[in-house]
């Protein structure tokens, strides 16, 4: 059945997509979605008439046992969740109990620029390496209030965020690599290879300088901070904030909003500990919680890395964060045990709008699962491979079905079964040609991740900036689709003339430095605005250029 829908299977994703970037209601866009995939199942099990009649309405209780689903059915699912409301408690904790306010009063003087504070948060984006969730978060929290003193649009705060958490992750030691170390180890079992390769872990080492887009994207944040240049909607963004000073646009939806959802810090004279101790025993707790579940006599470390349950270490680090701030708040005299659960509470409420499209996001997940879509567009793709074009072929195949799915997760488990033989076979079972189809399909995957309005880090990055979540996908997308190109040229160069990384890499970084420096400036003309809003004299423009 998951293979007989062919490509109406792409409609409840790209439906939900298109109504999303157009309507800027992402939760309206996402159950009309789960509802059409609902509707499309019906009609394909109506045995009557009658029941065609009523496909509207079976369809309805369709998109609800898929939404069911997604909240009990998966303790994955679970785990994020309460990780979720956990860290949005830490996180009220955190501002109510003045944490966010010392860490912007002890870093004004040092971060006293657009520039710095776009720099400081990608550098920031970087060291937070173990988990994507958590870097959104603390980095966000950490930065938000520094990037509206500086006058940087919440988009463009998003946009680091996003762009420097699975990238990142991507390459540290992390839940992702585990996952696609497992994926690749699988394959190779599959495929009865293992003594003819390099072992997984050795092959997503081999792997990373063929994660092309992963680099790049990271690379672009680095280039836009520091040259200030925008182009496309992040331009306008940026211009309207420089001028105007809102950091968000008119009309704009924050998922969430600290001083309108829990009021003013509860004291003038924060201290910085409030904020440095939860959030190192946060990292304390998943760090260590994550070894400990890893952990087996005889394991090495990257064995422990692949064994090990970081979602559940991240629901345990985010109680300790919890916990730890509500003590020094109590101990502190700021406030008492019933003002700490209120703020709990309350904590939990500024996550509910992430969260509800947490869930919308995984059940358009579970109608692609239903209608094949995965499976559609990978059997597509596989018509057009050769070896010059595969890395490519699969940089796309991944891009198509992140962005229709919203998972890179999701991807990486659909197309690394299908990726690796296939590089296999047509590589002429060159163990290289297995390393490039990885890195392609953590490149393509994570592209669409960041073009999907239904990615769950998309949508936590908007949260965690407190920007709108579609102003963030539309203003990152322009940046996403300039990388990607880039990639692909990349990968071109590589499969034409068997140049390896140390050409091209080198030579895809120089041309995205042109290419963001010509589209800024043609943008900027087209405009009739400056092509560095806030290089210009102004509050919070003081750049030392």
């Amino acid at each position: 059945m998951a293979t007989s829908f062919g490509a109406i299977s792409l409609v409840p994703p790209l439906l939900a997509i298109a109504l999303a970037i157009i309507t800027r209601r992402a939760m309206l866009s996402l159950f009309l979605g789960v509802w059409v995939g609902g509707a499309i199942v019906a009609a394909d099990t109506a045995d009557s008439a009658l029941e065609l009649v009523a496909v509207p309405f079976s369809g309805v209780i369709e998109a609800f046992d898929w939404v069911i689903s997604a909240v009990g059915e998966s303790t994955f699912n679970a785990k994020i969740i309460i990780f979720t409301f956990l860290l949005g408690a830490g996180i009220a904790l955190l501002w109510r109990l003045g944490g966010s306010l010392a860490v912007a009063q002890f870093a004004r003087s040092k971060v006293d620029s657009h520039r710095r504070v776009g720099i400081v948060t990608w550098l920031f984006g970087m060291v937070w390496f173990f988990d994507d969730y958590a870097n959104t978060a603390i980095v966000g929290s950490a930065m938000k209030d520094m990037a509206d003193n500086m006058q940087m649009s919440r988009e463009k705060l998003a946009y680091i965020l996003d762009s420097t958490a699975a990238p990142v992750a991507t390459f540290g030691i992390s839940s992702w690599v585990a996952f696609q170390i497992g994926l690749v180890q699988t394959a190779y079992e599959n495929l009865g290879i293992q003594g003819e390769t390099p072992s997984a872990t050795l092959t997503f080492l081999w792997s990373i300088p063929f994660n092309v887009y992963c680099l790049f994207a990271i690379l672009m944040v680095g280039i836009v901070v520091v040259t200030q240049r925008d182009f496309g909607e992040m331009l306008d963004a940026e211009t309207r904030s420089q001028r105007t000073g809102n950091v968000t646009r008119e009309n704009a939806n924050p998922l969430q909003s600290m001083k309108e959802d829990l009021g003013d810090p509860v004291t003038d004279d924060p201290r910085l500990r409030t904020f440095v101790l939860p959030v190192l025993v946060l990292v304390t707790v998943v760090i260590g919680g994550a070894a400990w579940s890893g952990y087996a006599p005889g394991r090495d470390v990257l064995g422990v890395v692949e064994n090990a349950d970081f979602t559940a270490a991240l629901v345990w680090g985010s109680f300790s964060m919890v916990a730890t701030a509500l003590t020094l708040g109590v101990y502190d005299g700021h406030i008492d045990v019933a003002e700490g659960m209120e703020t709990v509470l309350d904590g939990f409420g500024i996550m509910l709008h992430a969260v509800s499209i947490l869930v919308l996001a995984w059940s358009i997940g579970s109608v692609a699962s239903a209608l094949g879509t995965g499976t559609y567009v990978t059997n597509v793709a596989e018509g057009f491979v050769s070896p010059t074009l595969l890395p490519v072929v699969i940089l796309f195949t991944a891009a198509v079905i992140s962005f229709s799915i919203g998972t890179s997760w999701g991807t990486m488990s659909l197309v690394t079964p299908v990726a690796v033989p296939l590089a296999w076979s047509v590589g002429s079972q060159d163990p290289q040609m297995v390393a490039v189809a990885v890195g392609a399909v953590f490149s393509g995957s994570i592209f669409g991740d960041h073009c999907s309005p239904i990615s769950d880090t998309t949508i936590l990055s908007s949260t965690f900036a407190g920007s709108d979540h579609i102003d963030h996908v539309r203003t990152q997308m322009y940046y996403a689709v300039t990388v990607i190109v880039v990639a692909t040229l990349a990968y071109l160069v590589y499969g034409i003339t068997g140049l390896g990384p140390v050409v091209f890499l080198p030579l895809g970084a120089a041309v995205l430095f042109g290419v963001v420096y010509v589209l800024s400036e043609f943008d900027a003309n087209r405009k009739d605005v400056h092509a560095k809003p806030f290089e210009r004299a102004g509050a919070g423009t003081s750049d030392d250029d």
